[in-house]
């Protein structure tokens, strides 16, 4: 299985606290409205970093998943960077220490 990096950004001055909070109100309502889909959701990355002057967090994916999120990040007034569908991911790579697991 191979895996594919979306990053989410906070708004422009959005700390990390209301960042965390509104990224927990978005896995809530996709493992209620698309929960076959939560389950593709692989890893988050450990750490909170910085892109583009933003707050910003990692996810890996299967790639099957990624129109979808994409359209409910949009949906939810999210941010993102474009994920790379030719950049993909080992299984050992999305489970580093850098990242744990998502449980399903």
């Amino acid at each position: 299985m191979h895996y594919l990096s979306l990053t989410i950004l906070a708004k422009p001055g959005e700390g990390e606290p209301a960042f965390r909070s509104r990224l927990t109100t978005l896995w809530t309502h996709v493992l209620r409205a698309h929960p076959d889909d939560y389950e593709r959701v692989y890893s988050e990355a450990i750490d909170f970093e910085e892109e583009r002057g933003c707050v910003s967090r990692q996810y890996m994916i299967e790639p099957g998943v990624a129109e979808m999120l994409l359209g409910v990040l949009r949906e939810k007034g999210f941010d993102f960077l474009p994920v790379d569908e030719d950049e993909e991911y080992t299984k050992a790579e999305a489970s580093s220490s850098d990242w744990f697991q998502i449980e399903h």
